[in-house]
């Protein structure tokens, strides 16, 4: 049977409540306004997500795919004989279907997709549900209490892959990603594995076409986080009364996407209890997307108790999946 921890409407309620509190705790204080960029990905954010990932000058989704489908043999390889494959935010699950069919190939597999997404699960489950030899058992929370719950379930005598795809962790800011990668270490035993994908450092013009391309896509996707406050929490957002921006902060090595306010105005969000004024030329900051070296990663994860094992580097886009082992 399925093992979904959090019905849909349980799991509705709890993300819209987090997103009332999230909204207040961002948007209600002093300072620079913030939203999480966890809350870009509802179903519209996410099949708007799925759009950027096509284009041309976001070579970040291709070159991880590129990779996973190169290299799924030996990835695989590194596993014993029984395994069960966690995915943290696993979105439509489409780059991961080259590791389960590697694996499917030689044995049955449990692949345990973790969003917070009902709606991306569901995708996950259409996207992969031809696999031979894949059972696929979707839950529905945040990763580190998904992965608290899976781990707990594990059956004896099972090794776990854990996948941490697509550069997720260059949205965490720097000083929260070994303190993240100690959590995930910490529900993992030895043998266990974590393959981590990472973007790498290049070109800053590059980089701003990457988050704001041309056609608007990435501009739609950013967005859609004010359309979701207004359909969730009542919101009186006027999203075109907001500019989309990418920044590079070059001291940061980060790209960070914002919602500029076009003129001086007050929103109020009736969910949220909340009513936010705004300058004109004043920013919420939506998404942070850190790049790194080869090497960073490697040390980041050596710091959180990983041993890196293998890594592997695209050569058409600046890109790294790493492999960490559980000793």
């Amino acid at each position: 049977m399925p093992v979904v921890l959090a019905t849909p409407t349980r799991a509705l309620a709890m993300e819209r409540d987090a997103l009332a509190a999230d909204v207040v705790a961002g948007l209600g204080g002093a300072g620079q306004k913030e939203i999480p960029s966890r809350y870009l990905y509802d179903a519209i954010g996410s099949a708007l997500f799925d759009a950027i990932t096509l284009l041309p000058e976001y070579g970040l989704t291709a070159a991880d795919e590129r990779l996973l489908q190169d290299h799924a043999g030996e990835i695989t390889r590194f596993t014993p004989s029984r395994i069960t494959v966690v995915e943290l935010g696993s979105g439509s699950g489409r780059k991961t279907r080259w590791i389960l069919s590697a694996l499917g190939e030689r044995q049955a597999t449990t692949y345990h997709p973790i969003d917070v997404s009902e709606s991306s699960l569901e995708r996950c489950r259409g996207e992969l549900s031809e696999l031979l030899r894949v059972r696929i058992a979707g839950v529905a929370l945040p990763y580190l209490d998904g992965l608290r719950e899976v781990t707990a379930r594990r059956r004896r005598g099972h090794t776990m892959l854990v996948l941490f795809l697509g550069s997720t962790i260059g949205n965490f800011r720097r000083d929260e990603i070994v303190p993240f990668l100690r959590a995930v270490r910490a529900h993992l035993r030895p043998g266990d594995a974590l393959l981590l994908g990472a973007d790498l450092q290049q070109d800053e013009s590059r980089l701003r076409l990457a988050y704001d391309d041309p056609a608007g896509v990435t501009a739609a996707f950013n967005r859609n986080v004010l359309a979701r406050i207004n359909r969730e929490l009542q919101g009186r957002f006027d999203p075109r009364a907001f500019d989309h921006e990418a920044r590079w902060d070059a001291a940061h090595r980060r790209v960070e996407m914002h919602l500029v306010s076009r003129s001086r105005q007050s929103v109020a969000i009736p969910g949220a209890g909340l009513s936010v004024r705004f300058e004109a030329g004043e920013s919420i900051w939506t998404e942070s997307s850190s790049k790194f070296d080869g090497a960073e990663i490697q040390a980041l994860a050596a710091s959180a108790g990983f041993v890196p094992s293998v890594q592997w580097i695209d050569t058409t886009w600046p890109f790294a999946e790493t492999l960490l082992i559980v000793t």
